[in-house]
């Protein structure tokens, strides 16, 4: 099927009579301009205007011109388009603690954004069809990308994210409120919240439970990924011993966050750990929307066009040839 995107524009066809009969001011004053020197153009312009076939493709060069400025286009047959999916938000920490080097990443230990970043990145090319979107937090939250089918703006938008961007604490209840503000009024959806942490709520304007019962009343599930090493060796004066750099992590918190909302929580002491959320959001069963249907569009503005430039490069031929033979 063929159409014009927008076929009011035909209504300029008009325009260059309005201009002539309707502005006659201008039209005598664009008269009585004189070149010296150039009084053989002046005489090509002026038979060139007594010339009916100059006149008729000026008016064909318009047309083309006002068609495809009118965007021509031809539409393909309908094609249904799978409308099912999950959404997803992803929520995760930005404050001081997540500098601690207790990962390992391909045989070498990195903070515990990092890994993050790494295991997430691969997370976020799998979700074909899924619409995601991501929160980062510290002594607040903060909206960086609301939820989209583009992955790619996801993927940088995480990338670029740094330690230290809003702050050093750990606003926990009000990433979870915003994440919740940005579910509601959506019918048709998982409402899942990835919550990447690795220590307890020492921030925001809201709790944890305040929180919770927001999450609960418009039914986000919550599947908090604590992240963290339990046992690391280190050097001391009297030697090696272990330490548990994640003693300030809120276990209690994250289960109990958990199982209010039909979530799971993990514990992610390694990348290995981490990587099991995939197995267990491809199990959720995706959403089925309205069933849509898509018409391909090809564009075919640059016919008219091409046509409009041939015309105006034939007119200026013809313009100039009187100019020509007057002075060969």
């Amino acid at each position: 099927m063929f159409e014009f995107a927008w076929p009011w524009l035909f209504l300029l066809i008009p325009l260059p009579l309005f201009v002539r009969y309707f502005l006659p001011r201008a039209h005598q004053q664009a008269s009585a301009i004189r070149i010296p020197n150039l009084h053989g153009l002046s005489d090509g312009q002026r038979d060139a205007r007594s010339r009916p076939v100059m006149w008729i493709l000026l008016w064909l060069c318009w047309l083309l011109v006002v068609a495809t400025v009118a965007r021509p286009q031809w539409l393909g047959e309908p094609l249904p388009v799978r409308n099912e999916g999950r959404e997803i938000m992803l929520a995760v920490d930005l404050s001081g603690s997540m500098e601690i080097a207790d990962m390992a990443l391909d045989g070498r230990n990195v903070d515990r954004l990092e890994m993050v970043k790494a295991v997430l990145g691969d997370f976020i090319e799998r979700r074909k069809g899924d619409r995601l979107g991501l929160i980062l937090f510290a002594d607040t939250a903060f909206l960086q990308t609301p939820i989209t089918y583009d992955r790619k703006t996801v993927q940088q938008m995480l990338d670029e994210s740094v330690l230290g961007l809003v702050g050093e604490r750990t606003a926990i209840g009000d990433a979870i409120a915003l994440a919740v503000k940005r579910f509601k009024g959506k019918e048709e959806t998982n409402r899942v919240l990835v919550l990447l942490t690795d220590g307890q709520n020492t921030a925001g304007n809201l709790s944890p439970d305040q929180a919770l019962e927001l999450a609960k009343a418009f039914d986000v599930r919550i599947y908090p990924i604590a992240v963290g090493a339990e046992e690391v060796v280190v050097d001391s004066m009297f030697g090696q011993r272990k330490v548990n750099p994640s003693r300030d992590l809120d276990v209690p918190l994250m289960q109990k966050l958990a199982d209010e909302t039909g979530g799971e929580y993990f514990r992610a002491r390694s990348t290995e750990e981490l990587e099991r959320i995939y197995q267990l959001l491809d199990e959720l069963e995706p959403v089925r929307g309205a069933e849509q249907q898509l018409r391909p569009r090809q564009a075919l503005f640059f016919w008219p066009l091409s046509g409009a430039l041939i015309l105006l490069t034939l007119l200026s031929v013809m313009h100039y040839r009187p100019w020509r033979s007057q002075h060969g």
